[in-house]
């Protein structure tokens, strides 16, 4: 579980400014495709990732005998630890639900922050009262059987184009979904307060009329001009 202060942190992030910083850390494929936000006014989420794998569906193992199986979608959620955030790779698959409101309302009740998935979920107005913030790329009334088979939790996987690794973290918010792998975590942390701010400087500055030549990227004079308005805790 993630330390409440880099969890406090990263909440004040960004996506946008995360895949700005892996940008500049020599990360271009950090932005997890087809993750939209599935209801208004989600909360950000920060977490580790738990990761679940499905395949595609062939018939002597995408059975509904397999939703009791030792391997089943049941058993991983029962294994989810409080605050991760799970990431379910189906190839982008989207014409079936991967999970529905029973399995997302026993997600919420144990804790996990989130879910995210380059596919879709089913049983829309169940899923609005599990309370589990969700990024998927829609919703579908087909269960998950009918063109997918799970075959295993915490593994390395590929969601929405991106390398998924059980351990990395997740950042999603309005934007979609950010992994940010769990050797660079520290780094990213100390630079990603420090830019959030600045922009929001840079921002207010535009408002006021001023011009982007040396204030997008910031010139001596304004980084110095910045730099005494956080001293003053203008920022």
């Amino acid at each position: 579980m993630l330390e409440k202060e880099i969890v406090q942190t990263l909440s004040k992030v960004t996506t946008a400014t995360l895949t700005t910083i892996l940008f500049k850390k020599g990360l271009r494929n950090v932005w997890l495709r087809k993750t939209a936000p599935l209801f208004a006014n989600q909360p950000r989420v920060v977490g580790e990732a738990f990761t679940m794998r499905f395949v595609p569906a062939r018939e002597d193992i995408a059975t509904p005998a397999a939703w009791s199986s030792p391997k089943s979608t049941r058993m991983a959620v029962e294994a989810m630890p409080d605050g991760c955030v799970v990431v379910a790779d189906t190839m982008g698959i989207a014409d079936a639900g991967i999970l529905g409101d029973i399995l997302c309302a026993r997600m919420h009740q144990k804790g996990v922050a989130g879910l995210v998935t380059d596919g879709a979920l089913r049983d829309r107005a169940g899923l609005a009262q599990a309370e589990l913030p969700i990024w998927c790329s829609g919703v579908a009334a087909p269960p998950a059987v009918a063109q997918l088979a799970f075959v295993d939790w915490q593994q390395t996987i590929g969601c929405g184009g991106v390398a998924v690794i059980p351990g990395d973290i997740i950042v999603a918010d309005e934007d979609g979904a950010v992994v940010i792998p769990a050797a660079l975590l520290d780094d990213v942390v100390e630079s990603a307060l420090a830019q959030e701010q600045s922009e929001t400087w840079i921002l207010r500055q535009v408002k006021l009329g001023a011009t982007l030549s040396g204030l997008y990227p910031m010139s001596v004079e304004n980084q110095a001009r910045y730099d005494a308005d956080a001293k003053a805790g203008l920022v």
